[in-house]
């Protein structure tokens, strides 16, 4: 008796796919629309649906519509040692780091901050070499559509590529988490905040900042005295201290206190990384 009960619901749900696509679109754009008609019609969930209409326009989209700029790489230099690069490295938090030579144009390598914990266990220097720790680096051109860029990233088990421009210079970098969001939103990592609160407090000293965090919040938790007139959230009193609007890894200090950006997009602020300045 379960058994022919769920042979029906299974017809009765193909029954509703098929019906829904009973006039086969003629385009991206009729194709969409059949989705969202599949949305209101309870056959996808809102999740469901932004994830699909997200694979759809990926391909639309080029590495240098999501990568991050030049100006906001955060680089090692290969004649550094451990005890020069490794306090960036802390800072920024990163999981990867393109390794150059004389200047950012000429990258060497991609360091895996994972790579670098035989260093604790040694508790020694002098058997570091960072060319034997570092990983090949892939290069792609800016106009490198996304959907085949996520295609080459699972083939060749990669996850950053080097963006180069047209004369062969350096324009950025691309991750495929930086894909992935393109298609699913936001990946959840060390730095995103509980939605019931504003602040996260990190093992290094640091917090991570909802830059929605109400200015009179802040004032209490930091012990600080931003003005609570002149803005309602401290991503405003950020913001206008840069004088114009932030992207990720841009730094400013205020009050005492080192502001980075962690996520933004071209409208607003999303997270903060502040450092106090004096522990």
């Amino acid at each position: 008796m379960s058994e022919d009960r769920s042979s029906q619901g299974q017809r009765s749900w193909l029954e509703r796919i098929t019906q829904a696509f009973s006039h086969e679109p003629k385009s991206r754009q009729e194709l969409l629309e059949v989705l969202r008609e599949a949305h209101e019609n309870k056959l996808l969930d809102t999740e469901a649906l932004a994830i699909v209409e997200g694979a759809i326009q990926v391909a639309d989209l080029q590495v240098r519509d999501i990568m991050i700029p030049r100006s906001q790489i955060i680089t090692i230099k290969a004649c550094q040692s451990p005890q020069e690069f490794l306090p960036a490295v802390i800072d920024a938090a990163h999981s990867r780091y393109p390794v150059i030579g004389e200047n950012l144009d000429e990258v060497v390598g991609i360091l895996l901050a994972k790579d670098l914990l035989p260093l604790l266990l040694h508790g020694s220097e002098q058997a570091f070499d960072l060319h034997k720790l570092m990983r090949p680096a892939t290069f792609v051109p800016e106009s490198k559509r996304l959907n085949v860029l996520l295609r080459e990233f699972r083939a060749n088990r990669n996850h950053m590529a080097i963006v180069i421009d047209e004369y062969g210079g350096v324009a950025g970098l691309v991750t495929i988490e930086d894909v992935l969001e393109q298609i699913v939103g936001d990946i959840e990592d060390e730095h995103d905040v509980e939605e019931d609160s504003y602040i996260k407090a990190l093992p290094s000293g640091d917090f991570i900042v909802k830059a929605l965090t109400p200015v009179e919040d802040f004032n209490e938790s930091f012990a600080t005295t931003f003005a609570e007139d002149d803005f309602d959230t401290i991503g405003g009193v950020v913001m206008s201290t840069f004088g114009h609007m932030p992207k990720r890894n841009e730094v400013t200090d205020i009050g005492g206190f080192r502001f980075r950006v962690v996520n933004a997009d071209s409208r607003r602020i999303h997270l903060l990384r502040v450092t106090p300045l004096v522990r």
